[in-house]
């Protein structure tokens, strides 16, 4: 479901297809004995390239791509995990988000820090705006 809102929000099949292919590459493997490593994985991914982008540690075009991928993988593994966290609902907001600029970049790479410093619930307990792109 999430990639056919991903697919309708980029409106064109190429850039989509480019997407699936980098989320199932980026998505940690979900083994049924592994509990949330693979979920742990997805989140230090994505916290690993929100600090990339505050950081300014390579191009636009570099830090844009590196965060989409973490955010695909993070959404991916949340949804296998059943989580509905905070930060798993914010990823899933982010992830279908177009157009976006540095500073988007940067709000939601504060904000993803921020969220995934907490321990993750099942249930999230507040709502969390997205950033405007």
């Amino acid at each position: 479901m999430r990639l056919l809102m991903l697919f309708h929000a980029m409106g064109s099949l190429l850039p989509a297809s480019l997407l699936i292919a980098a989320a199932v590459s980026a998505a940690p493997p979900v083994n049924a004995g592994s509990g949330s490593g693979g979920l742990a994985e997805a989140v230090q991914s994505t916290r690993t390239a929100a600090e990339a982008v505050l950081s300014q540690s390579g191009t636009e075009h570099c830090l844009r791509g590196k965060l989409t991928n973490a955010l695909l993988g993070l959404s991916a593994s949340c949804e296998a995990h059943g989580q509905r966290s905070e930060l798993c609902a914010f990823t899933d907001r982010v992830v279908v988000t177009t157009g976006w600029t540095v500073a988007f970049m940067e709000a939601t790479s504060r904000q993803l820090l921020e969220l995934s410093s907490q321990p993750l619930s099942s249930t999230g307990s507040g709502v969390v705006a997205s950033p405007r792109p």
